[in-house]
């Protein structure tokens, strides 16, 4: 019995070894080779996931401009960026999970077989995407790594002059507005925004184009005011077409690719946050038709918000509307009412781009409300108020588009805090026990300091001081 049990189990052995285990060794769920597509589609959820995101510990944009207000734990409200390594994980956030990704994708589509056409635009897609992408980094924190990051032979890179970055970014977009070629749509279904289609991606450029021009305005006129030019002759987003060249993310039901708001706040079952009194009594006091698009009611039935900076129990105050928390809200990342908002500043600083600052102005709001779900009666009698009509609006250019900007980029918080800092309107006053003064800038990562602190100090002094008090070189007044 001992024999034929020996017999058996040597038969066995011997099947096993003619199996291939190989496979054992393989993850299916973290494959050895990746498409371009999937790395693009990654990267570009990744970057629309970062600026939407209401995670304390990434995004906190609309806690510093008095869009929303905390409810218990209001450290982030006082700018606390440390405590949670805010910076780090923003920092991390762009340069890792999405210029890493988008650089990846790069690489690999040279090596797909495509056709000459299919690839030129496909790297145009992707550069844009970065583009927008390095704007963040330079708007957040300044000077930062660019020309040296994502080497893998440069541990330390340098940090480049923001300016001259900046100016880099105009370059880059000129060749990808030129390189797109209407007759490719590349990436197809793996880009969510547009789909490939090379006549909205020129649009887009075009308009972040004109984004990035007057963001280096008052540092930089002559440069800005050659390349917002070019931009709108070339093409940006138009208010004839209603909001249809928006820059959206389509989220949906079905999880990873859900609104991160919803993750963040329903999924999860918090009730973080409420609305802020700074942004509910501006718009109540001019009876702005998109708060309930914006907030729900109150107990009491009305638009209200809690203080910046104090604990703000969720019972008492209204709080971000349902809509903006279901799991298929998109995100965005441009839209007609910016464009039209820059089209008026443009015009207020001497620039030809054919039009009124008035006409482009009133472009803006009436976009930014139908966007919202108002409507083109509603828009007019908001505009009629004398609060709020161009002519007669109180201070200047800089006040009345400042304003009413900050208003249409409500849940677009970071883009939000360049504009105010930018136009330097809404004046927002300091939150309550503030642990540092407004923040207009985020200090350097921590480990930064830790692992390419020479590089770091040398961008630190060049800028005036690692300090959130810091203002950037595009900041002038």
């Amino acid at each position: 019995m001992k024999k034929i049990f020996l017999a058996l189990v040597a038969v066995l052995l011997i099947g096993a070894c003619k199996k291939d285990v190989t496979t054992v060794n393989v993850d299916p769920k973290r494959p050895l080779t990746v498409s371009s597509a999937s790395l693009f589609t990654n990267a570009q959820r990744r970057l629309v996931n970062t600026v939407t995101s209401s995670n304390v510990n990434l995004n906190i944009f609309r806690l510093i401009e008095q869009q929303w207000q905390e409810t218990t734990y209001i450290d982030e409200s006082q700018y606390d960026l440390q405590t949670r390594t805010i910076p780090d994980n923003l920092w991390n956030a762009f340069y890792r999970d999405v210029l890493k990704n988008f650089s990846e994708s790069r690489t690999v589509a040279a090596t797909e077989g495509k056709s000459a056409v299919d690839l030129k635009n496909q790297r145009a897609i992707t550069d844009i995407m970065e583009v927008y992408t390095w704007y963040y980094l330079l708007t957040t924190f300044g000077d930062v790594p660019y020309a040296d990051a994502l080497k893998i032979d440069n541990t330390f890179p340098k940090y480049d002059d923001g300016l001259t970055s900046f100016k880099d970014l105009l370059r880059r977009l000129d060749g990808d507005i030129a390189a797109l070629d209407v007759s490719s749509t590349s990436l197809g279904a793996a880009d969510a925004i547009y789909a490939g289609n090379a006549q909205s991606w020129k649009k887009m450029a075009n308009s972040l184009k004109l984004k990035v021009a007057l963001t280096i305005a008052d540092a930089d006129n002559a440069t800005a005011k050659v390349a917002a030019e070019s931009a709108v002759a070339s093409g940006v987003f138009t208010f004839t077409t209603g909001n249809i060249d928006n820059a959206r993310y389509p989220y949906t039901t079905i999880t990873p690719n859900t609104n991160p708001i919803w993750v963040d706040l329903v999924q999860s079952g918090r009730l973080d946050f409420v609305a802020n009194n700074t942004l509910t009594t501006e718009m109540n006091n001019l009876a702005d038709p998109r708060r309930p698009f914006f907030f729900t009611l109150d107990g009491n039935g009305v638009y209200s918000g809690g203080n910046p900076g104090e604990s703000s129990p969720y019972a008492n105050f209204s709080a971000p509307a349902v809509n903006i928390t279901k799991p298929d809200f998109p995100g965005a990342l441009i839209d007609v009412a910016e464009v039209q908002f820059l089209l008026a500043e443009a015009v207020e600083r001497g620039y030809n781009v054919s039009g009124t600052a008035a006409t482009f102005y009133s472009n803006a709001v009436t976009a930014s409300i139908l966007d919202w779900g108002g409507t083109q009666a509603s828009a007019a009698t908001y505009l009629a108020q004398p609060a709020v009509a161009y002519s007669t609006a109180t201070g200047t250019w800089k006040q009345k588009i400042g304003t009413q900007k900050w208003i249409a980029l409500y849940n677009r918080g970071i883009d939000a805090w360049v504009e105010q800092r930018r136009l330097d309107f809404p004046q927002l006053e300091p939150a309550a026990d503030a642990l540092t003064d407004f923040p207009v800038r985020f200090t350097y990562p921590v480990k930064e300091q830790n692992v390419n602190n020479i590089n770091r100090a040398a961008a630190a002094a060049k800028i005036g001081g690692d300090n959130v008090t810091t203002k950037l070189f595009w900041d002038k007044f």
